[in-house]
This record gives structure tokens, sequence and C-alpha cells, in this order.
């Protein structure tokens, strides 16, 4: 049996390959890439490395050879190639290269989100779907990280301000959605979807518990999207990014992202670690 992970020098993809390479032996692992020599000096010694864009069908379909089983990490918007066209590649070549199962790297809720980040990976199901694989969709919630910002600029004595009021997200640390995305990877009995996400909380909670552990004091302003947009473009952001950014506030005011973490629980067997632990890992 053979395993792939796509994008494997990413930071996501890397702990994926070290909790896969736990999981079954390292002649079996694949890792895609776009430069192997980058790859060689951050990845385990054994497993195979192969090149390949997603931009080139003609590559991903010779990279993903007798491959059985694929970690699918979907890509970041904005480049020269459109997000959907590199993903339709990833599903092409995967599906000549006679692939069994795909687990694909989505976004929450991915078949009824109103965010227009969602529509990319709304998308790229279908295509799973229509190209007949045995495949589990991994819609992961927001990640930890994605609150650097806002948690540094409070660190470093300014408010800690958002915009989406009471609404909760189920934020974890992405090293827990990739190794419950190797062990989905390995495992031969999977679902379909999976809605990966830690306990949900408000910015407010997650305010309080940073003040907490971090054991600065620092100011707590809920605003309205108006008001946020134009601090992001006061710290430098064009109107643009702003809105885009201020729509993640919005989806989480709307109820976006209120998950429960069964599915990463389940898949992981153990607990997520508590939100003020996980907050000391990203801050030291």
């Amino acid at each position: 049996m053979k395993y792939a992970i796509t994008t494997a020098t990413g930071k996501f993809g890397k702990n994926a390959v070290k909790e896969l390479s736990q999981l079954v032996d390292l002649e079996n692992i694949v890792a895609i890439v776009r430069n192997p020599e980058k790859a060689q000096k951050l990845l385990p010694e054994g497993i195979e490395i192969r090149q390949a864009d997603y931009s080139s069908e003609s590559e991903l379909s010779k990279a993903l050879s007798g491959v059985d089983r694929l970690l699918f990490i979907s890509s970041q918007p904005g480049g020269e190639v459109a997000r959907i066209d590199q993903h339709r590649n990833v599903v092409n070549a995967a599906k000549s290269a006679g692939v069994k199962f795909v687990a694909y790297t989505s976004f929450p809720k991915a078949d009824v989100a109103k965010n227009p980040l969602a529509s990319d990976h709304r998308e790229t199901e279908k295509l799973i779907k229509d190209a007949g694989f045995s495949y589990s969709f991994l819609r992961n919630n927001w990640y930890l990280e994605n609150e650097i910002g806002t948690i540094n600029k409070a660190l470093n004595g300014n408010p800690f301000v958002y915009s989406a009021g009471d609404g909760k997200a189920g934020w974890t640390l992405e090293r827990n959605y990739s190794e419950a995305a190797a062990k989905v990877l390995a495992s031969d009995n999977t679902k379909d979807i999976y809605e990966f996400a830690g306990t949900a909380i408000t910015y407010g909670e997650m305010a309080k518990a940073l003040q907490e552990v971090s054991g600065v004091n620092f100011d707590i302003e809920q605003v309205s999207d108006e008001q946020y947009i134009n601090g992001l473009k006061e710290s430098g952001l064009d109107e643009g990014t702003a809105l885009l950014v201020t729509s993640f506030q919005t989806m989480i005011r709307e109820g976006g992202l209120d998950g429960n973490d069964a599915d990463i629980t389940e898949v992981l067997g153990r607990s997520i670690e508590p939100l003020s632990e996980q907050l000391k890992e990203l801050i030291k």
C-alpha cells in the first residue's frame, strides 16, 4: 500500500508526513513536493520524494503513479493558476494514476458555507465525488495560528479587537488537524465527511484565556464590522484584503464555525489540549 501526501514541505504536510511515518512503513510513504532538494532536508530519511506542481497535471500523474491513498492538501488562493484549476489537475491526475482513496483538506461546512473562500472547496469536493474515488473530506475549522496577529498585538499592549460578537469557532492548533489527516489516510475505516474542530469558544473567551496564560493585561474590544475594516486599513491592509478578513468575523458571528471536537478527538484517540495549553505553545 502506497500513501502519498501533497505539498509535503509545508507546515501541514511536513507534520502529516511525520505522523504518518509512525503509522506505516517509511518505504510506503510518497512525499509530493515542488522542490525535492528542500524536501530531502526537511523530511524523514527513507520516504520516497517525487517532484510535481499543482499547475501541471502531467507532473502530478507521474508523481502519483502506484499510489493507493492520497492526502490532497488544498492550495492557497491567489496564485498565477486559479486554485480550482490547480485542484482539478490533482483530481484528474489521481484518477489517471489509479489512486483509490483521496483525503482532501476542505472548508468547514463546505456544502453550506457562505464565505467566498468556501466555493473552491465545494467545487473540489464535487470533482472528487464525480471522479469516483473513495474519499474523506477533512473540513478543518479555524487554525489557532490564524489569530496570531490579533494575539501579538494584544501582548504588545494594544487592544484585543474583534467584531464577531458572541459567535463561536472551533479553534485548535494546525498540528492537531495534520495529525488527524495522517490518521485518516492510514485508516481502513473512514467516514466520508469529518468536521474537524476544537472546542467552540468566543473571541472574548479566547482573549480572557490569553490574559491568564500570558499575565498581560490588555483591553478587549468588540467593535462593528465597519470599525474592524477601518482598523485593518489603518494597519496597512488594502480594502479588498480588509473586507476578506472581516468576512471571517462575520462568518463566526453567524455561526459558520460553531463546530465541536467530536470528530477530531475520535480520530486522534485523545482529547484536544485545553485552550490555555495551546495558547502557551503558540506564544512561547
